[in-house]
């Protein structure tokens, strides 16, 4: 049994919040990059520029890439032969997020009660935490900075098993038409099929985790990611709305099997500013 101190996860959660909210990860540029040159719409690839300058400034002068600093995502992958000790986890874990947030001067955006009062906790608390159990003798820790912007674009679909493949591609091409420019894209674009509808939510917003147009190791849904790309992009909604071929940078779709009489369909809509950082202990 390994013994790992609360106090060093929440070290590493602080790191990460600031990390992700200052450094885009190289896949999403290259993505970015790649785009920018076979768009066709000089508009969109002058959107595309400014973004990947943003980008820039954001990692050299330490500054958020997006004003929306987002509501902390936090995954967890806790080895089956890890001890916590000095402290709660969760706790922990919170704790990180507090003096990432306050320590990074990034905004702190989530409200309490939210259908009513909705007075801002002041230090962007509490975290939504994912734990998985795993084999071995690490945590693995993910931070997900998610924009309110793209997030509030998410659905989900309890489908007719009869509605099928042809179903799963309707279902994400009108969710990103129906959001038009709200969600900033370019988008990264995860789909959950399958399982419940509370597994199948969070299967789409893991599989954001994946990098950028790395396939699904499946062929067939491989394929289907490929096809409602190609739709996607064909909408004509393009960078930040104003139109181009560049309305998305990846589907990845993450399956699982489900109840025969089910076919639950969750897509999480991620913008551009696609941060997230990772660590192992």
């Amino acid at each position: 049994m390994r013994e790992i101190e609360a106090s060093s996860i929440t070290q590493v959660v602080a790191q990460l919040c600031q990390q992700a909210n200052f450094v885009l990860g190289e896949d999403v540029l290259s993505a970015l990059k790649q785009a920018q040159q076979t768009e066709e719409s000089p508009l969109a690839r002058e959107v595309l520029s400014q973004l990947i300058e943003n980008a820039r400034i954001a990692r050299e002068e330490c500054l958020p890439l997006c004003q929306d600093c987002g509501t902390a995502v936090i995954f967890l992958e806790i080895g089956q032969e890890v001890h916590i000790t000095g402290g709660n986890l969760y706790t922990a874990v919170e704790e990180g997020v507090r003096q990432g947030y306050t320590q990074g001067y990034l905004r702190q955006s989530i409200v309490s009660q939210p259908f009513s009062a909705r007075i801002n906790t002041g230090d962007n608390t509490p975290p939504v935490i994912h734990t998985e159990i795993v084999p071995g003798n690490q945590v693995k820790i993910t931070v997900m900075p998610k924009g309110g912007g793209a997030e509030n674009m998410s659905r989900l679909a309890m489908l007719k098993p009869s509605d099928g493949r042809q179903g799963v591609i309707d279902m994400a091409v009108t969710t990103v038409n129906e959001a038009g420019g709200n969600p900033c894209p370019p988008l990264i674009i995860g789909l959950g099929i399958g399982t419940t509808s509370e597994e199948a939510m969070l299967l789409a917003k893991k599989a954001l985790l994946r990098p950028v147009a790395k396939p699904n190791p499946d062929p067939e849904i491989a394929e289907l990611e490929k096809e409602i790309l190609a739709q996607i992009n064909a909408l004509g909604i393009g960078p930040l709305g104003f139109g181009g071929r560049t309305t998305a940078l990846a589907v990845h779709a993450e399956v699982m099997p489900t109840h025969m009489a089910s076919l639950p369909v969750a897509v999480n809509l991620q913008c551009h500013s696609a941060r997230h950082q990772e660590a192992v202990l």
